[in-house]
């Protein structure tokens, strides 16, 4: 067991871990701002990137570049700058160190040389847009980046859809549209889902809807900047061994009799078949 008394004996060398906005630059904190300025050096994903933020606040503590090309080199020096009492500021290019970014292997190494790690609050994509998206707050599960290759990331969502949390993804404009066409094939299509884009920026954008309804959008529309997919969780709803048995049209008959409308029945046998509503409509109305 290990035990950290963050602000006991000033004189040890400090990680601190500095989130920086993830777009809105008046997101920045007063205590980022001044960890900044008294640290001993800032560990940075992107030199040029965070200069800029630097200037911007008037910050002028020198950066050491830590990236994933060349975290292997600047861990052991930062640790031994670390033991000799100096203070480590490590930021990413915006949002939280260490979540879709580097840092995590600076914090282990960190912890297993008894130096203190001290995380900062601040901005963070994933939540922001999860408590503005009107999905389930909690529980939610935050996966990051799926695999982009496509077997390897509709195996990954194959094991996701029974998952009852609201999901939480980030992916590049360029790859959202086919992203969203796979989750809907595999969560089904009547799963509700937001994206969320340009999160804290003038164009900042929520679009809410089924995942169907998100495809579609996307077959016509191009994104620009980051997105963050949310999608909602397993409703644990899934067919009983009475239901197995049935065609389709007598699943339909079957929720019909328990009290739903046909259109809610359709709807209903779309979403725990895994079909879409037009193939379970037509089915229904032409047998």
């Amino acid at each position: 067991m290990q035990k950290q008394k963050s602000f006991d004996s000033a004189n040890q060398g400090q990680l601190y871990l500095v989130p920086t906005p993830i777009g809105n630059l008046e997101d920045m904190s007063v205590r980022c701002i001044n960890i900044m300025k008294e640290a001993t050096i800032i560990a940075s994903e992107d030199t040029r990137n965070t200069q800029k933020l630097l200037n911007h606040f008037e910050i002028s503590t020198p950066q050491i570049s830590f990236h994933e090309h060349n975290y292997k080199e600047r861990i052991p020096q930062f640790i031994e700058r670390l033991a000799s009492g100096e203070m480590i500021a490590q930021v990413s290019d915006a949002g939280m160190p260490s979540i879709s970014d580097p840092g995590h292997e600076l914090v282990t190494a960190c912890i297993e040389n008894d130096i203190k790690v001290i995380a900062l609050p601040g901005p963070t994509a994933g939540i922001t847009a999860l408590i503005a998206s009107g999905l389930s707050p909690q529980p939610f599960t935050f996966y990051g980046f799926l695999p982009r290759k496509k077997k390897e990331q509709l195996e990954c969502l194959e094991q996701l859809k029974q998952d009852r949390p609201t999901q939480i993804f980030y992916e590049s404009p360029h790859r959202i549209a086919t992203t969203v066409k796979h989750v809907a094939e595999v969560f089904g299509e009547e799963r509700k889902a937001v994206i969320c884009r340009e999160l804290t920026k003038l164009h900042e954008e929520y679009l809410r809807g089924t995942l169907a309804e998100l495809r579609d959008y996307l077959a016509d529309h191009t994104l620009k900047g980051e997105c963050c997919l949310l999608v909602e969780g397993f409703s644990g709803e899934t067919l009983d061994q009475e239901e197995l048995h049935l065609s389709i049209k007598e699943h339909i008959e079957f929720l019909i009799d328990e009290g739903l409308s046909s259109k809610e029945a359709i709807k209903e046998v779309a979403k725990q078949r895994n079909l879409k509503k037009q193939e379970v409509y037509k089915e229904y109305h032409i047998n």
